[in-house]
């Protein structure tokens, strides 16, 4: 690809690095007579035409993302078959270098890392902008030490892909994904900051907190198993990795900043309670280096002195014991309400309804049933008086699991032009409903629903919003015939047996089963599935499923090619990265 020139302006020079999506180059920018990185996606995915357009909607959303921890993407073009990005050429290293080379990272340059990552984050998630794919790979620190977030534009267009498609493309990504990605469920800013944790947990260890032989097994530990421990760092940072990995999106930090302010509060507080915020780890370097303090002050001090660091010595214990009981305790109340998440062992529990009762109440009646209320905001409400609950998420008949988090809206009073509730209301009903608050019932349309017929499934304008008195609330009632709808499983890597099991548990029916050779799949496993993981599908519907009859006996395995430099040619390739080697393990 060297010496060739991309849209008569961008000037390829060399190699700088590779991965699974795409091969980044070094670049000149003959127009504005600058050096450039320049991410080419591989050919295999340049085949697919709607992976394509995400990948270029993204890539220009993130375009117009400008923040000095993200890296800046110039262009986004297309030559023949070759897709690419135009991005900041950084002077750096990928952060999973980094940490390959010195094993773990001292926790104060952990949280400067991190914190970046998140201030990148939060410009991000303003502007509706998730990445989906954070991980060390993707986050390049410059020789000055500045982290920058990259890869925006293939993050979301490879969640369209799912683990199914091939361990060499997720499985790095895999190591870092949050329960509900590994679920194939709804994605949100707080996936985000579940990798980001992940990381965290990296710089701190030098390792994952979960991995295996193959993308579904460690899938599978992010959705059951707990985190392991992190030994040696203040218990504030240990909480602050339990809060951003923890299994519920409602559990997490609602945003970025908050886990900033966090990170923030660290530093304050390592500063007030020295060593004693550390816990041992067969003497942890922090202890060992205020003991040499210690000592070396011993060496000119007066007996009057030495008293002091005794007490001082003594207090520093007493406080080591307390941090350690406090997180112990935390971490067991964080094991039990995880427990049985995913493992069948408890039932999921149907929320009731809080709207109309005081938070005190709520909670009572929560903890009876294994969940907890949790305050949200403040808002004027047309139907609850001041101080009583008047919304709640997840909202009345959602089935969670034993210890979910209930965020209550708390009304702040009645206000005129406040619109009310009329979902879930017989159509009939509403508008008298409607017409006690001052607004009238508008166009009535019919969906398709499974909720009961004359159901009112949804309001234009929502609930809470201001409108003037009089204006008319239209609303679309359910027709009664909808079919409840139910998310596809990952079945790839699974025994046949598991997978006929997995698809009829999760409301479908097994389709047709046809078998291939395959060198990757042991024989009897499931290697490909009619539709992807996380898919949402008719309950009842059929799933075809592919099923390895074990290694062809005489197949050689072929090594990759080069990219071709020749435009026409169907394997020109590329993926796209920053300087000093973005891979996409």
């Amino acid at each position: 690809m060297s010496s060739k020139l991309l849209l008569g302006r961008y000037e390829i020079l060399e190699k700088i690095g590779e991965g699974g999506m795409a091969v980044v180059y070094k670049a000149k920018d003959r127009l504005l007579n600058r050096y450039v990185a320049i991410k080419i996606l591989r050919p295999e995915f340049t085949r697919d035409d709607q992976f394509i357009e995400n990948f270029r909607k993204e890539s220009q959303a993130a375009a117009g993302l400008s923040h000095p921890n993200i890296v800046n993407v110039y262009d986004v073009g297309k030559e023949g078959n070759i897709n690419f990005i135009v991005m900041e050429l950084i002077d750096g290293k990928p952060l999973s270098q980094i940490i390959e080379e010195k094993g773990k990272l001292d926790y104060k340059e952990a949280i400067s890392i991190t914190r970046q990552v998140a201030s990148a984050l939060s410009l991000a998630h303003k502007n509706q902008i998730i990445h989906r794919d954070v991980k060390p790979h993707n986050i390049l620190i410059t020789s000055s030490d500045t982290a920058k977030l990259a890869d925006f534009g293939i993050a979301r267009a490879v969640s369209k892909a799912s683990i199914e498609e091939g361990n060499d493309k997720i499985m790095g990504s895999v190591h870092y994904f949050s329960p509900e990605q590994a679920r194939g469920a709804y994605v949100d800013e707080r996936s985000d900051i579940y990798s980001l944790g992940i990381v965290l947990y990296e710089m701190l260890t030098g390792k994952v907190p979960f991995d295996g032989d193959n993308p579904i097994s460690i899938a599978l530990m992010h959705i059951n198993d707990p985190i392991p421990p992190v030994k040696g760092i203040p218990p504030q940072l240990e909480k602050v990795i339990e809060k951003a990995t923890d299994k519920y999106q409602t559990n997490r930090y609602k945003t970025a900043d908050e886990m900033i302010e966090d990170l923030d509060n660290i530093e304050f507080i390592t500063k007030v309670m020295g060593g004693a915020i550390i816990r041992e780890e067969n003497g942890s370097s922090y202890d060992k280096e205020e003991n040499s303090a210690i000592e070396r002050k011993r060496d000119s001090s007066s007996d009057f002195y030495d008293k002091k660091v005794k007490k001082k010595t003594s207090k520093k214990k007493v406080a080591v014991i307390i941090a350690a009981v406090i997180v112990v305790l935390a971490a067991l109340v964080a094991v039990g309400a995880i427990s049985g998440w995913f493992s069948g062992s408890k039932e999921d529990i149907e929320v009731p309804s809080f709207k109309g009762m005081t938070l005190e109440d709520a909670q009572k009646e929560a903890d009876e049933l294994g969940l907890k209320v949790e305050k949200g905001e403040e808002v004027y409400s047309p139907d609850q008086e001041k101080g009583l609950i008047t919304s709640q998420t997840p909202g009345e008949g959602s089935k969670v699991a034993e210890g979910q988090i209930i965020t209550v809206n708390i009304s702040k009073g009645k206000k005129d032009g406040v619109v009310p509730s009329v979902v879930g209301m017989d159509y009939k009903e509403a508008e008298e409903y409607l017409k006690s608050f001052g607004f009238e019932l508008g166009i009535v349309k019919t969906a398709t629903s499974t909720k009961p017929v004359d159901t009112i499934v949804t309001q234009t304008p929502e609930a809470g919003t201001t409108a003037d008195v009089g204006t008319a609330i239209d609303v679309e009632i359910s027709d009664g015939k909808g079919k409840e709808m139910k998310t596809v499983p990952m079945l790839v890597g699974l025994d046949v047996d598991a997978a006929k099991s997995t698809i009829e548990a999760s409301g479908f029916k097994v389709g047709n089963i046809s078998y291939e050779e395959s060198n990757e799949y042991p024989k009897n496993t499931v290697t490909g599935q009619q539709y992807k993981q996380g898919e949402e599908l008719e309950e009842g519907s059929t799933i075809d499923i592919l099923i390895s009859k074990g290694p062809a006996e005489s197949e050689e395995p072929t090594e990759p090619s080069e990219p071709s430099s020749d435009p026409s040619d169907s394997g020109d390739s590329a993926d796209s990265g920053n300087s000093q080697e973005i891979s996409e393990e």
